[in-house]
């Protein structure tokens, strides 16, 4: 069974790894150089995968109550997304707007001048992490919000927490407080840019969501749940439309960051998407082996690090966290999650075994 659903990653990964060692030894005529480029995009795949691990934990969640003809799209044609949507199309079309060029123009820069292009792409980076951690934030802070939440990891914050779920767009109020407080240390010529993008991040949460309640027919379902396990998750389409843009928002940390280990287009795309493949194989065994029910607390876990990973995200702009600790923070608060579940496990079959 793991080796049935990991064979696809596994294949894509050689010839992944295969295709940047010939695009090394093209752009440089050096095996050994050849060799390096196959090494970075090692790299980037493990960046990926530590990256999007607790991404792959939120949308086994979801795919777990998606009918099978939704979920069958989006491993298949979410994973052509994933690839060539947003680890080539994406960054064309950033510097493509940034430089206020074609996106012809902007490939060739990506094959041809890959210095200029990354330092474009590079500059972008305010916009990308303001959009993607405010999107981010509010799909953490919908899950500890939700007033039908009876279940709690960290009890003594997450109670206290679900009491004020009753109040109306409150993770609303909080991501745009946080978008202001943060714009005051924001360099003045980049404070429109930060907020605009961030204000993008959270209206596109909002349209998701609204899809969602739109397309299951009711109006109701305020929480966080909502954007997890509610209207949005029933809806096939809706549902789709959240892991796609839930997928972006991860991946766009991993995709920027990248540039600054490499600024050869070909190699991220390779590296991420060997990353990207992996997710989505750990996806389904998840989905598949019930994981979430085995482990009562990682799902927790994983909501605690996408809150930690917008936080970061978020503060980007002003303090610089490198890829390498944002991946490690969350596979951390991940791999407590899962041993809180394993010892509640034996807990909980310890109580069982008294009662006989």
């Amino acid at each position: 069974m793991f080796f049935q659903i990991f064979k696809s990653s596994f294949i894509f990964s050689f010839f992944g790894l295969v295709f940047s060692f010939f695009v090394g030894f093209y752009y440089t005529g050096l095996w050994s150089k050849a060799f390096e480029f196959l090494l970075i995009a090692g790299i980037l795949a493990v960046l990926e995968i530590s990256l999007s691990f607790d991404n792959a934990i939120v949308n086994a969640k979801i795919l777990k109550e998606m009918d099978s003809v939704w979920r069958h799209r989006f491993l298949t044609w979410g994973m052509l997304i994933a690839v060539f949507g947003m680890r080539l199309l994406f960054p064309l079309l950033i510097v493509g707007v940034m430089a206020a060029v074609s996106p012809w123009e902007a490939l060739r820069m990506a094959l041809f001048d890959p210095p200029s292009y990354a330092e474009i792409m590079l500059k972008s980076h305010l916009l990308v992490s303001a959009f993607g951690g405010s999107f981010l934030l509010l799909v953490a802070l919908a899950f500890f919000y939700d007033e039908n939440k009876d279940h709690h990891w960290i009890e003594i914050l997450e109670k206290r927490l679900v009491k004020w779920g009753h109040l109306e767009a409150l993770e609303i109020f909080i991501a745009l407080s946080v978008l202001l407080v943060l714009c005051t240390w924001i360099p003045q010529g980049e404070k429109l840019a930060f907020l605009q993008a961030g204000l993008g991040g959270i209206l596109t949460y909002l349209a998701v969501k609204g899809l969602g309640q739109i397309l299951e027919g009711a109006g109701t379902g305020s929480g966080a749940s909502g954007a997890v396990t509610g209207t949005v998750v029933r809806s096939g389409a809706a549902g789709f439309l959240y892991l796609e843009v839930l997928d972006s928002s991860f991946s766009f940390d991993g995709v920027v960051g990248a540039f600054a280990i490499t600024s050869n287009l070909l190699i991220i795309m390779a590296g991420l998407s060997i990353g990207a493949f992996f997710v989505r194989s750990l996806t389904i065994f998840f989905v598949e082996k019930e994981v979430l029910k085995q482990f009562e607390y990682l799902e927790h876990g994983a909501f605690y690090a996408i809150g930690l990973l917008a936080v970061l995200m978020l503060i980007d702009p002003l303090l610089h966290v490198p890829e390498w600790f944002t991946g490690l923070s969350g596979a951390v608060i991940i791999l407590a999650s899962f041993l809180w579940s394993l010892r509640a496990s034996r807990l909980s079959l310890l109580e069982k075994t008294k009662l006989k």
